[in-house]
């Protein structure tokens, strides 16, 4: 079928491109890469069995059609000759070691066990391939961080023995990471294979990219997102991470390469922004300005030195004077990809570096102007070049005076004393010294007091719909005055997970969640995981992304927003407004288990990269909700470890990717995380939610929790599910998630806060009023309104047969402890499948129990039914044609901690008569679940 607009073909090529662009080439000694056409290859490595498209979670949970693994690119592509012997070595031994999927949440290992290499198979196999491919795998995400473990960030002995026998044995070995972050590199020396590349996480297209850097058809230009220094010791956050109460920062803005090319560049194995190519780049500077009133001018040029055609990244750093603050040597200030030089061809990239980009944050005075953003006097530096170590210096110039470049307030200032590093020369050299940080003066409260939102007064239903508003007949104010405090109240609460009030299978919805707000035309909103492509629980298909450190490598602003303009095509088909993602946390330490879904060490690139995938989303007016706003730079104990640092390193570091995507990417929706920094949980942050990101970032968009999260009002207090007022006080607009919003489900303070006068009624309504703002440029609201668009028309039928079962649900509410489902709704044919979403008012463990025979079947024949749970089989069920009495079969479901899940009963042949299918409530598991 032909369509105008959606294309699936060029959805996976972009998707295939954005993930060779992220691949990086750290060693390609003797020119051992490309790989020529006809080749022998043998390859080695586990992971050549399971291709890791992801990471683990909810980040990387997306149910795909098909994952293209490494093997399978080159063996399809038939540009090689593989080894079969090998291959079949790995598959005996997969056989009799399956992969461990662990149990339960977020309890997948970091790597499956790997096969020790004999002698007779390596030698063999070197008699028959030139090259060897040794592929490593790795895993790791949310709730499980990376460890400073074999099989974690360091390679097993296993690995490392096949490493050392395979570079023995064979002309060229190549050793690719099929992982989600940087891991230890010590190995690269010791071991010495012929080439290393990250080849990340690449979503289902991941084994294609792979194939196109391997074969040459696609140059490598991805370029490291992170410093991968010696060991983990080295990193300043490694002394500092782990915690299971606080994490203090004392790191402050030496975060990565701000540190290395500070303090120990001598302790770096591969600098940021490195990446090896197949050709050679020249990069140099034809112009160079200062303006005063704008900032940093620069005409940077490129050249392919070399003899194939490809792409370089021209990188542009900063270097301050030390001044009264101190800096780091080098900021990154900006950066561009050329497109496709040939050799010999040049590209001129003009880059215009406004001063607020290079400028210190005076967090504590000492230049003069305490909460501001300034460039001190003295000298500073500007280089161009290929990667930090590399670049050099093209331009000087001078800053005769202190400037202030922008006017702040103290916000999310730590209220704990601590120490931080800061550079001492000597002897033309910098050392760490250590200083005080500021600590708050000015409390969060006491502001929230003096800017309270007034709103009008509740005059109850004049009529007016939320349509009114945008056609401009009436006021957004008058609009919510009709809005009981009890439904604004709801209107806070977002439901979830798997509402049946939204596409099947979705996170959440939001707006429109009570019967009244409905008959007010505020429709309900739906929200979707994540990072890595769409995730849907009950089953439904989307496409799997490369993960976020793979897109950060591109360092391609352009790949980013077309691949993002595809995403948003597949969140329209899926009738979903907002996607859970970009996760764009900067990585303070390699051991974050996030880190595949976030982005890079650097806040400028996170911020233009995340920027460039908004761009491409809000093409077809769809978003992302930006995460996790802020500082969420360690999973274990996510909910409760406080992040300690100072007003300075957030708003350079922690808070600058953020900014720069609701400036320059016009971010609609962000999502604060679970713990607290500096002693206040980020949900109920004041300072961080309405004094900085609405009031000096111009942010008019909407916040939501993250699932389930706490509240507190002051930084000693304790946090609180219930505390849901406090959220609302710090303008979190969204408590995600309810069962119910109307029945307070989760039990939370907003009603008795507001009988207290502790919550305003214009404080609900200033959130209701972004909730609806928000509602009225999502897709979601003309759909209510029955505006079917051509595209949507389009993308209808583009839904394949399977995934458009799915969306047909039968809605069943289990509140009695026996609930009877109606045989007749199942359709018992062959290949047919049926599915119910069950909502629970309270947590319980059930069974089904059903009566069944076969009927008009031959005695042998076996009918098969399987019964699956959020898209996970249970169990299979199979009846012979014998079996024609009724006989009871019980089969036992999951617990699950949502209130909302999915029933597929798949019928793998026809003859299944069913008398009766009971659900029995077994066990009451809301003591389980109990919050605080």
């Amino acid at each position: 079928m032909g369509f105008k607009v959606w294309n699936i073909e060029k959805f996976k090529e972009t998707a295939r491109r954005a993930a060779a662009e992220g691949i990086v080439m750290l060693k390609n000694d003797n020119n051992a890469l490309p790989l020529a056409d006809k080749s022998s290859i043998a390859v080695f490595g586990r992971s050549q069995m399971n291709y890791y498209k992801s990471g683990t979670g909810s980040g990387g949970m997306v149910n795909v059609d098909y994952v293209v693994g490494i093997y399978e690119a080159l063996l399809d592509s038939k540009k090689y000759k593989l080894n079969k012997k090998v291959r079949e070595a790995y598959e005996k031994f997969v056989e009799e070691n399956p992969f461990d999927v662990g149990e339960g949440w977020a309890s997948e290992p970091w790597f499956q066990k790997e096969m020790p290499l004999t002698d007779k198979l390596v030698k063999d196999a070197a008699k028959e391939s030139d090259t060897a491919i040794f592929i490593v795998g790795r895993t790791a995400g949310e709730d499980q961080d990376s460890k400073n473990e074999p099989g974690s960030i360091l390679l097993t002995d296993t690995e490392k023995d096949a490493i050392k026998k395979l570079t023995g044995a064979f002309k060229k070995t190549v050793v690719l990471l099929n992982v989600g972050n940087i891991i230890d590199m010590r190995w690269v020396k010791e071991l010495d294979p012929s080439a290393v590349l990250y080849v990340w996480q690449g979503g289902q297209e991941g084994g294609n990219a792979v194939l196109d850097v391997l074969s040459g058809k696609v140059n490598p230009s991805g370029r490291l997102s992170d410093t991968i220094a010696e060991k983990i010791e080295d990193y300043p956050s490694t002394e500092n991470f782990g915690s299971d109460k606080e994490n203090l920062q004392c790191e402050d803005i030496y975060v990565g390469y701000r540190y290395f090319e500070t303090f120990a560049k001598d302790k770096v194995l591969y600098p940021f922004g490195f990446g090896l190519s197949y050709t050679d780049f020249d990069i140099s500077c034809n112009a160079a300005s200062y303006d005063k009133s704008s900032g940093i001018k620069l005409e940077i040029e490129v050249e392919n030195t070399g003899s194939v055609a490809g792409k370089e990244v021209a990188q542009v750093y900063v270097q301050a004077p030390q001044g009264k603050l101190g800096k780091p040597l080098r900021v990154l200030a900006g950066f561009a990809k050329t497109d496709i030089l040939k050799a010999g061809e040049k590209q001129v990239i003009d880059f215009d570096i406004p001063k607020y980009w290079f400028s210190s944050y005076d967090d504590s005075g000492l230049a003069g102007h305490k909460s501001s953003y300034v460039l001190e006097k003295g000298e500073y530096k500007v280089f161009a070049g290929a990667n930090v170590r590399e670049a050099k210096e093209v331009f000087t110039f001078e800053v005769a005076k202190t400037e202030v470049i922008a006017k702040c307030e103290e916000a999310l200032a730590p209220v704990r004393k601590f120490k931080r590093i800061r550079p001492e020369e000597a002897c033309g050299l910098f050392a760490t010294t250590y200083e005080d940080v500021p600590v708050r003066t000015l409390d969060p409260n006491k502001k929230r007091d003096k800017n309270l939102p007034k709103a009008l007064a509740y005059t109850g239903d004049k009529g007016y719909k939320l349509k009114d508003v945008a056609d401009k007949k009436v006021s957004m104010d008058k609009f919510l005055a009709q809005i009981s405090d009890a439904d604004l109240c709801a209107m806070m609460r977002g439901e979830g997970m798997c509402s049946p009030k939204v596409t099947p299978g979705v996170a959440g919805a939001f707006g429109g969640v009570t019967d009244n707000l409905v008959k007010l035309g505020i429709p309900v909103a739906g929200c979707s995981d994540g990072p890595s492509g769409i995730r849907m629980d009950c089953g439904t298909h989307a496409f799997s992304l490369p993960n976020g450190t793979c897109l950060a490598c591109t360092f391609d602003e352009s790949i980013n927003e077309e691949l993002f303009t595809w995403e948003a095509l597949d969140l329209r088909k899926n009738r979903i407004d907002a996607l859970l993602g970009p996760g764009m946390n900067i990585h303070r330490s390699p051991l974050n288990g996030r880190n595949f879904e976030y982005f890079s060490e650097d806040p400028i690139l996170t911020g233009k990269m995340v920027s460039a995938q908004l761009r491409g989303m809000h093409k077809y007016d769809v978003t992302g909700v930006i995460k996790h706003f802020a500082g969420n730079t360690q999973e274990f104990n996510r909910h409760h470890v406080n992040s300690v640092a100072s007003e300075r390193a957030l708003r350079e570091i922690y808070l600058k990717g953020f900014e720069i995507a609701v400036k320059e990417g016009n971010a609609r929706a962000i999502m604060s995380t679970y713990g607290p920094v500096n002693g206040i949980y980020t949900s109920s942050s004041y300072d961080l939610l309405t004094t900085i990101l609405r009031g000096e970032w111009g942010f008019d968009g909407i916040v939501m929790t993250d699932w389930w999260a706490m509240g507190n009002d002051f930084a000693d207090q304790k946090g609180s599910y219930h505390n849901v007022a406090a959220q609302v006080r710090a303008q979190n607009d969204l408590n995600m998630v309810n069962a119910s919003a109307a029945d307070n489900s989760n039990n939370d303070n907003l009603d008795s806060q507001l009988k207290l006068k502790n919550l305003t009624r214009g404080e609900l309504v200033r959130s209701a009023d972004n909730i609806c703002r928000f509602l009225l440029k999502a897709p979601v609201y003309k759909h209510m309104l029955g505006e079917e668009s051509e595209l949507d028309k389009e993308l209808k039928e583009a839904i394949s047969s399977e995934d458009a079962d799915l969306l047909d649900l039968n809605e069943l509410v289990v509140e009695k402890d026996v609930t009877e489902i109606d045989p007749s709704l199942l359709s018992c044919e062959k290949g047919k499948s049926t599915n119910f979403v069950l909502t629970t008012p309270k947590r319980c463990q059930l069974k089904l129990e059903m009566v069944v025979k076969t009927e008009g079947q031959p005695k042998m024949a076996q009918v098969p039914m399987s019964i699956f749970q959020d898209n996970n089989l249970i169990r299979t069920v199979t009846l012979t044609g014998m079996d024609t009495e009724y006989q009871t079969i019980e089969v036992e479901l999951n617990p699950s901690f949502s209130f909302n899940f999915y029933v597929k009963f798949y019928f793998g042949q026809a003859g299944m008569v069913f008398k009766s299918i009971k659900l029995i409530k077994t066990k009451d598991l809301e003591k389980m679940f109990a919050r605080e």
